[in-house]
């Protein structure tokens, strides 16, 4: 045996599925059969936390290089199973790899020595193998499930909790809030109601100091960072904080997975697999907050900056009333200077043989955007109770369109959940007839449920989305209080904007001096169309 290689392995999937291969166990048998064959050991080769059906393991590739550089005669592994669990790539090396290196491969616990190709152990290696790899997938199927249960029903799987939070020590792992992240956390939030870039929060959370969560976790735990990268925010991390169902309360999982179990690249999974559930943990920001910072997301740009980094009240809620495009901002060079406006964007980059200029004075339409809202207050104040009707009528209006998308999609999924229903019972009764194995049975119902469970998710959801669009009252209550919140302003900010106003359309001035349109639309609120009759 001479010069002689020990490989060793142990995967977290072994562990799971209760083997008691340990690496010392492995080392005792392996380190026994070399003493007892006279053969002398050169090294150990030891992958502890990787799956044999990865062959990018670092220990198995410097075995191979010493393998190749004549620094190995023959290598002894406990079983096939511990070399790998990829019977194509197996077989490659033991049949092509190794004896084209003179190296003798032996695996004590099935009998397989290549110096003996005769041998019964060699006749079943090929069966082996492919019972190995069996396993491997079995293996990972039964850990996927134990997984995909756990988190329908809440239990935290990761190791690493969103800023924010800590992990709780009950049975779930609940995450449990960190009052001082969870103070930034809000912060952020109110910063971006305010009008405020991810850009410029990241900036300004910067300048005051704030560590970022990977310092700020790094310091609790009383450890010296070895991350790399600035210790600084990115509007990355403000961006993905913005947009983090799990402040509301809602525990996403299932949000990547495996490619398969022979490779394990780590690809995202599709938003409508994600597996959520709600009121998992102790919200951070309310439902009403977080949807209307996802609202400022949709419906407006970053906005337009002056030289003193701040964003201008309107940029990105202007729209062109004939091409669609939003009205880009012009400046004159100064701030206060009443040529600042818009134009729009079709106008100003492809010429007037595409669409006019829809040309309108940034003072003018501030102003007269910000008469309308007190005009509103004026309503709101003289009666309240019949102004949040209105809303409400109007915006039962304009939710038509999206009830009768939501309850075809419901009779859809209600119709489908039948099906499946069908189909479980059919292959039950295929298996008690004998027409069907009792693996393609196990396999098909296994299918079916998780399919059923993907669909009781999404009719969960519509059902909810349909109960929201019939009753609006407490969101046009919200909004009643967002306007009043407003009574005393004596300029339109960024912030009023933001949290009032949907869009703006703006249609061209009219050369015989005739009225000039504006549409306003406002969130929760009547459509209303404005007309200015000064020369605007």
């Amino acid at each position: 045996m001479n010069r002689t290689a020990l490989y060793l392995r142990l995967s977290r999937d072994d562990e799971k599925a209760g083997e008691s291969l340990s690496i010392e166990n492995q080392r005792t048998i392996l380190r026994r059969f070399v003493q007892e064959n006279g053969g002398t050991v050169v090294g150990e080769y030891i992958d502890d936390g990787w799956s044999g059906t990865d062959f990018e393991r670092p220990a198995v590739k410097r075995l191979f290089e010493d393998a190749k550089n004549g620094k190995i005669d023959t290598i002894v592994v406990k079983d096939l199973s511990r070399f790998g669990r990829n019977y194509i790539q197996v077989g490659q090396y033991i049949d092509y790899i190794f004896p084209a290196y003179g190296i003798r491969f032996i695996a004590l616990s099935d009998n397989v020595d290549t110096a003996d190709r005769t041998s019964a152990g060699m006749d079943m290696m090929p069966i082996m193998n492919v019972f190995n790899e069996w396993h491997a997938a079995n293996t990972s199927k039964k850990i996927r499930a134990v997984l995909e249960a756990n988190w329908r029903k809440g239990k935290y799987t990761n190791w690493a909790y969103p800023y924010g939070y800590r992990a709780g020590t009950d049975e779930n792992r609940t995450a449990i809030i960190d009052e001082e992240a969870a103070g930034v956390v809000r912060r952020i939030y109110d910063m971006r109601l305010q009008g405020n870039s991810a850009r410029t929060i990241a900036r300004t959370l910067t300048d005051e100091g704030i560590p970022n969560p990977a310092a700020h976790y790094t310091r609790l735990d009383g450890k010296k960072s070895e991350r790399r990268g600035s210790p600084w925010w990115s509007p990355k991390t403000v961006a993905d904080i913005l947009k983090d169902e799990t402040y509301i309360g809602t525990l996403t999982q299932h949000r990547t997975a495996r490619f398969s179990y022979k490779n394990h690249r780590v690809l995202p999974v599709p938003d409508d697999e994600h597996i959520k559930k709600e009121n998992a943990h102790e919200a951070i920001i309310s439902r009403e907050v977080f949807e209307r910072v996802q609202a400022i997301g949709k419906s407006v740009s970053r906005g337009k900056t002056d030289k003193e980094k701040k964003v201008h009240p309107l940029s990105g809620l202007l729209f062109c009333a004939d091409c669609g495009k939003k009205l880009k901002y012009k400046s004159a060079g100064n701030r206060k200077s009443a040529c600042n406006g818009y134009q729009c964007r079709t106008y100003t980059d492809l010429g007037k043989k595409y669409c006019t200029s829809h040309t309108i004075s940034e003072r003018q339409i501030e102003k007269i955007v910000l008469q309308d809202i007190r005009s509103m207050l004026g309503e709101v104040k003289v009666d309240e109770e019949r102004a949040k009707e209105h809303f409400l009528s109007e915006r039962a209006k304009r939710g038509r369109k999206n009830r009768l998308s939501y309850e075809t999609e419901l009779l859809s999924l209600t119709d489908r959940l039948s099906e499946l229903d069908k189909l479980i019972q059919a292959a039950f009764e295929d298996r008690v007839l004998g027409d069907l194995p009792e693996s393609v049975c196990r396999d098909l119902c296994e299918k079916y449920q998780a399919e059923k469970d993907n669909a009781a998710d999404k009719i969960a959801k519509i059902e909810r989305r349909l109960s929201e669009e019939q009753n609006r009252s407490e969101e046009a209550e919200a909004y009643l209080s967002r306007l009043k919140k407003y009574a005393r302003c004596e300029e339109l900010t960024r912030e009023i904007c933001l949290q009032l106003i949907e869009f703006i359309v703006v249609g061209e001035k009219t050369d015989n001096g005739a009225p000039r349109e504006l549409h306003i639309y406002y969130k929760l609120s009547v459509d209303n169309c404005l007309t200015d009759r000064g020369n605007i």
